[in-house]
């Protein structure tokens, strides 16, 4: 895929915008720049270009809807944000983020539609074109674990685990602070971590009201970002996760839909040479159900060599793999694995497994547990007994918390 342009608008009209290239995952292929938009211009040629508007102007939430909205959920989110919206419902846009099935609750955006506008005709007259526009708080890191923080010079940003990144202005540092704490909801849990990127500039200002909330939180680890924080929001760009604000009547019409559009009697051709293409294919094709009825007869006749006694043949390739896997990952570590898995979930109250698989000396479980400190202390329990495991993704579901597991032998 297309390396990316990451290039944020800065909050303040007299400030210039900054970018980044990053690679397809992310990954920076440089340092971050600085300057006005028609430096820019140039670097988006050939990339993917995701422009980063200011969260502070940019409302992300996630309210409760019927679980089955469909397509008038849409229709629905400006009624759940009743509240929390200060202007004209038809001078908004509204747009949905990727929502689990079933899940009660749906990620949106909402930005003024002048707002929006304005940033799309500041960048069209630069000769810059976003294929993805999000707010940069969206950006910000998550961890099943810890509360995420950003501060800079005029803002700090924060995400609890499993919510909505939440912007305040830099000097309500001890709202955010609480805000990590319990979550934007105000919901009571066990102390958690925070994670804190900075600059070097605002560390020095706000160090003191971070380091006297320390007691507040399990631990808190400081990271300075001596080169400004693109690099930590260039990583999300591979993820799903941001709310994309060009939807619906923003949506970029792409070249290629175009030249699709442009080429109609091609594609009708095409289309036609393809069926012409299949019905040549009918004997063919009934020749070879003719060998496949003789290539089952084979299996069956191998499946009941390998597994005397088993009358029911029902996809039998996959149950003598099976078979087969089981007898090879009794010897490789599968029974130690499952006896510290026990062992570490029963040091943990309230946590269970959903599912599990077992495959090349790795154990992949899906656990639920009562929230994702839970799910943490049972991956270090497992560490603690010389496993590796790690905690590869997790979501809140209901009243608890399911995640995924990896856990492997030391050294392998």
């Amino acid at each position: 895929m297309a390396d990316w342009l990451l290039l944020r608008l800065p909050r303040n009209e007299d400030d210039g915008a900054t970018w980044l290239v990053a690679d397809a995952r992310g990954a920076a292929l440089g340092a971050p720049e600085a300057g006005p938009l028609s430096l820019a211009a140039p670097r988006a040629a050939g990339r993917r270009v995701c422009v980063l508007v200011p969260g502070t102007d940019v409302l992300l939430a996630d309210p409760e809807v019927p679980a089955k909205a469909g397509a008038k959920l849409l229709q629905l989110i400006p009624y759940a944000l009743e509240e929390h919206l200060a202007d004209d419902v038809e001078r908004l846009h509204f747009a949905l983020g990727k929502r689990a099935a079933d899940a009660p609750r749906a990620p949106v955006a909402v930005v003024a539609r002048t707002l929006l506008d304005e940033w799309l005709e500041t960048l069209r007259a630069a000769g810059i074109e976003p294929d993805a526009m999000y707010a940069d708080s969206d950006l910000l890191p998550e961890n099943p674990g810890s509360a995420v923080a950003l501060l800079e010079a005029d803002a700090v940003f924060v995400r609890p685990p499993g919510e909505m990144p939440v912007t305040l202005p830099d000097d309500a540092l001890g709202e955010a602070l609480e805000i990590a704490r319990s979550g934007a909801r105000g919901a009571e849990s066990n102390p958690r971590g925070l994670i804190l990127y900075t600059g070097p500039a605002e560390w020095q200002r706000h160090s003191a009201q971070v380091e006297a909330a320390r007691g507040h939180f399990e631990a808190i680890k400081v990271q300075l970002l001596t080169g400004g924080p693109l690099t930590l929001l260039a990583q999300q760009l591979a993820s799903d996760t941001p709310i994309n604000l060009l939807q619906g009547a923003y949506t970029r019409t792409s070249s290629r839909a175009v030249g699709l559009r442009a080429w109609r009697v091609a594609a009708a051709l095409l289309a036609g040479l393809v069926v012409l293409h299949i019905a040549g294919k009918v004997t063919e094709l009934q020749v070879l159900k003719k060998r496949e009825r003789a290539v089952d007869a084979s299996i069956r006749d191998t499946f009941h060599m390998a597994m005397p006694g088993v009358q029911n043949t029902t996809d039998a390739r996959r149950r003598m793999e099976q078979r087969l896997a089981a007898a090879r990952g009794a010897g490789q570590g599968l029974l130690p694995a499952l006896q510290a898995l026990a062992q570490a979930r029963d040091a943990t109250p309230g946590t269970s497994v959903q599912a599990i698989s077992y495959r090349d000396g790795t154990l992949d479980l899906k656990l639920s547990a009562r929230d994702a400190a839970s799910l943490d202390h049972v991956s270090q329990s497992l560490r603690s007994s010389g496993w590796q495991a790690n905690l590869t993704g997790g979501n809140n579901v209901g009243n608890g918390y399911e995640g995924h597991l990896q856990v492997r032998a030391s050294g392998t």
